[in-house]
């Protein structure tokens, strides 16, 4: 890359810092190569609405993607199935170093299929930009696939009956980093009811993957606690240092 596209390509991460209302300094060694962007995922018919085996990763056990897709589609698990407009199974780079994981798809993501597609994806893409990512490069998932009403908190059971769904994308991924996005992703990925203050700012193994987790604030918090920014900053250039250390 020539000088010219180089600072072109400081210029645009200084203006998505400045979005962010981040006061912007260098970032250290934080030149990431783009990841091939993922097709489009065919939609396929015909699956059981009504899966007969108990939640559990078995259940979803050497699906494919295209597969695991239409199962979400169908899933009628948990009674979320009968508010939701349709279900959120997750967008990016099938193949990407990076996973982001949400809580849980809101109003604008249950009516048009994708996971932080409102105001929050708007920030969270601002925040991707900064560290020299496109949104295309990475995978976006939630812990749930449907929207819970009134965008309350998962319920544990939700939780359960999802949970396999999630775990398939991650062995189909195999990325090289997860960030938590919010409280509730956080603590359910990690097994535990520490709050996010105390959760991020270090790297956390998942569980028996060896995959390295960060934890930070979620979009929408930081929307309406922006003085957080900083910290979600902060860890954006933790992952970026935990990847290179990987090479």
């Amino acid at each position: 890359m020539g000088a010219g596209s180089s600072l072109e390509t400081r210029k645009r991460q200084l203006q998505y810092l400045e979005a962010m209302g981040i006061q912007a300094w260098d970032l250290r060694n934080s030149a990431i190569e783009p990841l091939a962007v993922e097709q489009n995922i065919a939609e396929v018919a015909g699956m059981d609405a009504s899966p007969a085996d108990i939640p559990g990763q078995s259940a979803v056990s050497g699906f494919d993607w295209e597969t695991l897709r239409a199962r979400v589609k169908v899933c009628t698990l948990c009674d979320l199935h009968t508010s939701r407009t349709q279900s959120v199974f997750g967008v990016g780079n099938r193949n990407a170093d990076w996973l982001l994981i949400g809580e849980a798809p809101g109003r604008d993501e249950d009516q048009q299929g994708e996971p932080f597609v409102g105001r929050a994806g708007q920030l969270l893409n601002a925040m991707l930009q900064a560290i020299g990512l496109q949104r295309e490069q990475i995978y976006i998932a939630n812990i749930l696939k449907c929207r819970p009403p009134g965008n309350r908190d998962p319920r544990p059971q939700e939780v359960v009956c999802c949970e396999p769904y999630l775990m398939r994308q991650i062995e189909l991924i195999q990325p090289r980093l997860i960030l938590a996005l919010g409280r509730i992703a956080a603590q359910n990925l990690l097994n535990t009811e520490t709050p996010i203050g105390q959760l991020r700012g270090r790297v956390h193994q998942f569980r028996d993957t060896g995959i390295p987790l960060i934890a930070t604030y979620h979009p929408a918090y930081l929307l309406r606690s922006p003085v957080e920014k900083r910290k979600a900053w902060q860890d954006l250039q933790l992952a970026v240092e935990t990847l290179q250390e990987q090479v």
